[in-house]
């Protein structure tokens, strides 16, 4: 009892955060430094525990929606809200999508801070490091730009105590965003290896370039378009990446080596095995029963689905149709025949169909399910394949795009047609495209389409609306399809299952509500 008594005075170490006074950091120390400002990456792009980019951009979108199902997924109505563009200044995705890209733009000023201020000593690289850290900042910045326009800009991590940012617009956060990727390019690496994958090297930061150049017209009023031909062709002309045989590569649970991939968010299902800010889009989209399909260590979730109009777009003949989309009868790994357990499907063999009532209600069958990542045999809740956030078929189809909005269509369509002929293998005269075709409509349906009312509105009268069916059938399920329907002019005018247009001012989304509370310099968007 003395022995015991007598070993009450212990050592306080903290193991699970840096005290400043006892961390001396060394240049060796830089990678993991600077990693810090990527983990904002994987909640803002495809958390789980949030409603994400990813999210945000599908189910607002004419491409997939959450309905309804007899398990669940209401919610409050926040997914119908979003699909029939009814959402407030109070939506989660608002929320989220604005505190997890300010917290990457916040890690990234104080790791910037804690290098030009000499906390942290860097005696050689010095440049590329703050240049990857301010590309880094630029794609927190483009999302901020893309899903609400007119922001705060904050640069510095040193602040005075009581700080508000001033709100710029839209068109000078377009401008602060080029600034930062044209100035950082020149000191940041041109080396594709497994040191620089996942990292905003040079490549990464051109392909973002490329982007905001893309969108200029949307976001400025002003188009960039000869702008981003010039550095697509740069990328292209590297011959550092290219298209993969088999589109399915580019997705593949193991697909750190594909040649395809510029820049991508890494996942790991050993490091977020059932993490809140996990890729859990299998658990998402499949059905409960599926996990015998799988064998699963957890039972799906069941919810998020293609809408019926957009599956209709694609040729049947489309590889992508059926490597993107989980479809038709469902079976055991054995081969056994899956039957429903829920609902009006409850004893009924389990075939998921092109058909869905509306977001308001559906089945266990309705709709076919997201299936372009790989779904490993035996994975947890969350997946290991990491999110291609750029690619090279972007770079062909960004410079494709250009060109035929300024008056190339036949050497847009030679581009198009190479990223179509892997999808057409087995029968290649359909995976070429003309120029004259890619100047037409689109075949895409719109109209009111469930058990409530149907109306036909067509998409013959888009401009280059096949160049749109063209970025759908390729980047289908990639989180980006409302900023294509917006710089097409569709998202705020057509109409698909049970979504109407709802107002212009709805290519935006609402400012936080709490935002604007606490900071008076911050003005809403237009319309909320």
């Amino acid at each position: 009892m003395t022995i015991i008594a007598s070993c009450t005075k212990l050592d306080d170490k903290n193991y699970t955060a840096f005290i400043q006074s006892q961390f001396t950091p060394t240049t060796s120390d830089v990678a993991a430094l600077v990693g810090a400002g990527y983990i904002y990456w994987r909640p803002l792009m495809l958390g789980r525990s949030n409603n994400s980019v990813f999210r945000t951009n599908e189910i607002s979108s004419d491409e997939a929606v959450i309905p309804a199902r007899p398990n669940g997924w209401v919610d409050n109505g926040i997914y119908r809200r979003m699909h029939e563009h009814k959402w407030t200044s109070d939506e989660d995705n608002s929320y989220q999508i604005w505190n997890n890209a300010y917290g990457g733009i916040t890690s990234c000023n104080r790791v910037l801070y804690q290098i030009q201020s000499g906390l942290i000593p860097i005696t050689t690289g010095k440049d590329a490091v703050v240049a990857e850290l301010r590309a880094l900042r630029a794609s927190y910045y483009y999302e901020l730009c893309d899903i609400f326009g007119s922001v705060p800009i904050v640069d510095k991590f040193d602040v005075p105590a009581g700080f508000l940012p001033a709100q710029s617009t839209r068109a000078q956060v377009y401008a602060f965003i080029v600034k930062e990727l044209t100035e950082s390019l020149p000191n940041l690496s041109k080396d594709k290896s497994v040191a620089t994958y996942g990292k905003f090297n040079y490549w990464a930061a051109s392909a973002l370039l490329a982007k905001m150049y893309l969108n200029a017209q949307v976001y400025t009023g002003n188009a960039a378009y000869t702008q981003c031909i010039t550095v697509c062709n740069e990328i292209i002309n590297s011959n550092l990446y290219s298209l993969e045989a088999n589109q399915k590569s580019v997705f593949l649970a193991n697909n750190e080596g594909s040649k395809e991939i510029i820049f991508a968010i890494p996942f790991d299902d050993k490091f977020t095995p059932n993490d809140a800010d996990a890729f859990t889009l299998h658990m998402e989209t499949l059905q409960p029963e599926n996990q015998a399909t799988y064998n699963f260590k957890n039972s799906p979730w069941g919810g998020i689905c293609a809408i019926p109009q957009f599956i209709s777009t694609f040729d049947t003949e489309d590889t992508r149709l059926k490597e993107n989309y989980v479809q038709g009868q469902q079976y055991t790994a054995a081969g056994g025949i899956l039957v429903g357990t829920i609902g009006a499907s409850n004893g009924k063999p389990l075939i998921y169909i092109n058909e869905l009532p509306g977001v308001d209600q559906s089945d266990e069958v309705h709709g076919y399910r997201l299936g372009k990542y790989e779904f490993q045999t035996g994975a947890l809740v969350g997946m290991s394949n990491d999110f291609p956030m750029l690619r090279y078929a972007d770079i062909l189809m960004m410079k494709a795009e250009c060109l035929l909005r300024t008056g190339d269509a036949t050497g847009a369509a030679t581009i198009v047609t190479q990223v179509r002929q892997r999808s057409f293998a087995n029968n290649p005269a359909k995976a070429t495209v003309t120029g004259a075709q890619l100047q037409q409509g689109s075949v895409y349906n719109y109209g009111l389409r469930n058990h409530l009312t149907s109306t036909t509105e067509g998409g013959a009268d888009i401009q280059y609306g096949r160049f749109l069916d063209e970025l759908g059938w390729e980047f289908n399920t990639e989180g980006r399809r409302r900023q294509d329907m917006i710089r097409f002019g569709v998202f705020t005018k057509k109409s698909w299952l049970s979504h109407s247009p709802n107002g212009d001012y709805r290519t935006l989304l609402a400012i936080p509500r709490a935002e604007i509370a606490k900071n008076p310099n911050i003005k809403q968007n237009t319309g909320y």
